[in-house]
């Protein structure tokens, strides 16, 4: 049976090798063997390393989208990113800043740009583990396979996820003498080269080296500073040995160094050409249905439209189209970054008689600073320096894998055991400031509230003499306060955070189990289990230069005792609270958190006929919570103005995500087909939210109550909608059908296609943390709706068609991929105006190539139909209330021309 399954398994024309995890790579170096052997039947190799066995793509019971070397060659795959067009239940996206990028599995993944959240989808390279998965968003070299695991992952070792995971094998040493080079030209002066070479240094030992190098213009451009923005300027060097002295050991050494140096990411305003709901809503509420046919945000019947454009703001970044992709940024302000990322892994097999032994020992650096003007207008109102002084993020991050694994009982039970250890040290730096127009925007904000008319930004106060004596009469005796509350206001220019750092040392061991009891020769159990012991050390110090605050708080807080002190005190709590000298200039906390889990899986499979095997499974997982690594907490607060609580770190923790995990499915496979199918649901308790409310980053766990709340949760009183705690239940339930085929109906043509339906939704009623509490008022639109960026179908589909081109060896390549999606909101707070309508994206080569793949000229184009996009839409921080959007845009088309050459 072996050998029929091993033909089924070659539909793809070249290896595909598959884990479960990924990270998993223990072989049984006997079977591995035979399966070459039978492989070479067919002229290809397969070698399949699920569960951490050896076995067939057709007997691995758990749901997984793998793409193969050949397929990366064709689509030109070198970003993660492009892997969306190949998987369909994957979404990688980025958004503020690359190096905390965004991977999604069935609609779950982590929200958000803060480091102290870590990635629902982990990902690993080369069986290591990158602290966030927006680590691996650079050149990757050459790629052998990709796996995507989907659901909770953790019982076969590494770090636990809780919505899947993303494993990338990069191309090993071979002991052959072998070279390579490839030169790629683009739109936007896209330059690209890579080059390697192998080389057996004697009959047990071989060396690779491999580099990169990539350089393109960005594709915003900032009409003020005349520069372009998300630009590509990197390169990555890896060097690799394989020292294998005879059959049973093998040991691979990678180090790798890679940089960036890159201004990213910048943003424009939302239109109303591209999101139709964008419009003005009744008494300019985000919370309410926009009207059908009123203004748009963006025209000068918001009130807060005409007060950018009096501080100097652009009108044609008003009234363009959200994908022109002109931007006005603040004069002299910039949005440059550099990005290092660096590391050494050992990966040791050693086969002891009837036990296989697998270590992965790593050491890895990665470190990111970006500058940004962080408010995306061309008012100076927020900035961050471009420099290391700037958004700062340093991660060191050492682990340990150790995995044991063979067979018992005459081969009835395959088991396998292990421990893991990772230590992370991560610091953040920040200076956050407010700019030079801030003491001029932020009164015109609260003169707004009084009347839209009065407001004069040119005035301090942003009200003239003439409008105050107008309205005075209106405040009675509270009006000399509320004047002079505005003036003080004024003077609150270019002031703010020096330097706020953040460190956070995280401690994880874990001991697990993976067992497969062969009932049968049909019928399989699979049971895991693991232990995951988390802590993280917390502290963080703060600095500020803001002395208007303290010097003339009776003044700015007399604002609260007037009509005005709704709007008011919002204006005073952003510009003062935790950004003032009095509150949090030398402040320090500290602070810790540990956590005991357990996680595991069962899994039944059973195989009908050699070419069906059905499974079902239920899996635990676990993501672990942490401290937000952001000021903008410390505002909610008991910790402010109170120093009877100084060191209070309570609105800076989350706590840990769970998800219960169901799933059945099937695989068919033949020959030239193979068809798989899987239900699933996945109910995710203590859910972790990061959301920017247009002032402030909300860390929220997010809940259910099996209770009735009787849409208090969907109001905007922060004491309304406590559920009690016995009541509490999964706040966020994923749960649909996926389906993935391959059919190859020759040697040269080869087609794919995948569709994947996900109902990823929060629950009717929702609370904050699991001991009931409400939820906050900005997430009130949660409760029964999707979740951001979680469409709930995506189809995915790919042709390969390779001619012979005559007698002289040459072939021909067309190649096509596509990828449709369904409508979706990218906002996190689902917020109206926030839509992306349902878009197509196809990509194509076409090419030829030498005899044995000598060489080849490929002409290729990505998003070819040039489709407009959001990746994720967000309030225009500080212009609340009187609301717009900005937008982080997916790339417009680009394309090209490549050459290949080998030996």
């Amino acid at each position: 049976m072996r050998y029929r399954l091993l033909s089924a398994c070659a539909v793809p024309a070249v290896i595909v090798s598959l884990a479960v995890p990924a990270h998993a790579q223990a072989q049984q170096a006997a079977s591995t063997q035979d399966m070459e052997s039978d492989a070479s039947v067919f002229g290809q190799e397969i070698v399949v390393t699920a569960q951490g066995r050896a076995q067939v793509l057709a007997d691995v019971p758990v749901a997984i989208s793998a793409v193969s070397a050949e397929q990366l060659s064709d689509s030109g795959t070198n970003d993660i990113r492009e892997l969306n067009q190949l998987a369909p239940s994957l979404l990688v996206s980025s958004t503020g800043n690359e190096a905390n990028g965004s991977a999604r599995i069935r609609g779950i993944g982590t929200v958000g740009d803060n480091p102290g959240l870590e990635s629902s989808v982990a990902v690993f390279i080369d069986g290591v583990y990158r602290s966030r998965s927006g680590n691996a968003l650079g050149e990757l070299g050459p790629i052998e396979r990709v796996e995507v695991l989907r659901g909770p992952q953790g019982t076969l070792g590494g770090r636990n996820s809780s919505a899947g995971l993303l494993s990338i094998f990069t191309a090993p040493p071979e002991f052959d003498f072998t070279g390579y080079g490839a030169f790629t030209y683009g739109n936007f002066e896209a330059i690209r080269g890579e080059a390697g070479i192998n080389a057996p240094l004697g009959e047990t030992l071989a060396a690779r080296i491999d580099g990169v190098y990539f350089k393109r213009d960005g594709f915003y451009h900032d009409v003020v500073n005349d520069t372009d923005i998300n630009d590509r300027d990197r390169y990555l060097v890896r060097g690799q040995l394989l020292f294998e002295p005879n059959v049973d050991l093998s040991v691979r050494i990678i180090g790798d160094y890679s940089e960036k140096n890159e201004s990213c990411c910048a943003a424009t305003f939302v239109q109303t050409d591209s999101a139709p709901l964008a419009r003005i809503s009744p008494g300019l509420d985000p919370y309410a249905m926009p009207v059908t046919g009123s203004p748009s945000l963006t025209s000068t019947a918001n009130p807060i439209i005409p007060i950018l454009l009096a501080l100097g703001q652009n009108p044609d970044g008003l009234t363009g189209s959200t994908y022109d992709r002109d931007i006005y940024v603040t004069s002299g302000r910039s949005f440059a970054g550099k990005t290092k990322d660096y590391g050494i892994s050992a990966q040791i097999d050693w086969t002891m008689g009837d036990i296989n032994l697998t270590s992965i020992t790593a050491y890895r650096e990665y470190s990111n600073y970006q500058g940004s003007d962080a408010d995306y207008t061309q008012v100076d109102i927020l900035y961050r320096a471009p420099n290391e002084d700037g958004m700062a993020r340093a991660f060191k991050t050492f682990s340990q894998e150790v995995r044991l694994q063979g067979a018992a009982f005459d081969g009835h039970l395959d088991w396998l055991v292990g421990g893991y250890y990772a230590n992370e040290k991560l610091e953040t730096r920040d200076n956050l400031r407010f700019g030079d127009d801030y003491g001029a925007f932020a009164p015109c904000r609260i003169v707004n509230a009084i009347n839209p008319a009065l407001a004069s930004p040119s005035s301090s106060g942003c009200i003239s003499a003439g409008g105050r004596a107008l309205v005075a009469p209106s405040f009675g005796p509270a009006a000399p306060l509320i004047w002079a509350g505005l003036d003080n206001l004024a003077t609150l220019n270019d002031l703010g955070s020096t330097r706020d750092v953040y460190n956070q040392e995280s401690n994880n061991f874990a001991i697990f189990t993976h067992n497969i009891i062969h009932v049968t020769d049909r019928f399989d159990i699979t049971l895991g289990l693991r232990y995951t012991n988390e802590t993280k050390d917390f502290d963080a110090t703060f600095g500020n230069d803001n002395t208007v605050c303290p010097t003339n708080r009776a003044l700015l807080s007399s604002l609260l005792a007037t009509p005005l002190a709704p709007l008011a005190g919002g204006i005073i709590s952003l510009s003062c609270q935790g950004n003032s000298t009095s509150e949090i200039d030398g402040l320090s906390l500290a602070d810790s958190r540990s956590e005991d889990e357990f996680t595991g899986t069962a899994v039944v499979s059973y195989r009908p006929t050699d070419d069906l095997m059905v499974y079902g499974s239920y899996s635990r997982g676990y993501k672990a919570g942490g401290f937000n690594l952001d000021r903008s907490a410390l505002q909610a607060s008991p910790l402010v103005g109170n120093p009877a609580v100084t060191g209070s770190t309570a609105n800076l923790q989350f706590d840990a995500e769970t998800v219960n995990a169901f799933e059945i499915g099937a695989k068919y496979a033949t020959r030239d087909f193979m068809l798989t199918v899987a239900g699933f649901r996945q109910e995710f308790s203590n859910f972790q939210l990061n959301t920017f409310n247009g002032s402030v980053f909300l860390v929220q766990n997010i809940n259910g109550c099996s209770s009735s709340l009787g849409m208090a949760d969907q109001d905007a009183d922060p004491a309304t909608g406590i559920c009690a705690a016995d009541n509490v239940t999964a706040g966020v339930i994923a749960q649909g059908v996926e389906l993935e085929g391959t059919l190859r109906p020759g040697d040269d043509l080869t087609f794919t296609m995948g569709i994947t339906y996900a109902d990823t939704h929060y629950e009717d009623d929702l609370v904050g943390t699991d001991n009931g509490a409400p939820l906050d008022p900005a997430l009130r639109l949660l409760p029964g709706d999707n979740l951001s960026n979680a469409p709930e179908i995506v189809a995915t589909a790919s042709m390969s068609w390779m001619p012979e081109l005559g007698s002289s060896g040459l072939r021909g390549l067309f190649y096509l991929n596509a990828r449709a999606v369904d409508d979706y909101n990218t906002g996190s707070d689902l917020l109206y105006g926030k839509e992306q309508d349902s878009y197509v994206l196809v990509n194509g080569r076409i090419g030829i190539r030498g005899p044995d793949d000598r060489w080849a000229i490929e002409f290729w184009g990505q998003n070819l139909f040039d489709v407009d996009y959001t990746q994720v839409a967000f309030n225009t921080p500080f212009v609340a209330s009187q609301q717009t959007y900005s937008a982080y845009l997916a790339e417009p088309r680009t394309y090209g021309i490549t050459l290949r050459a080998g030996f």
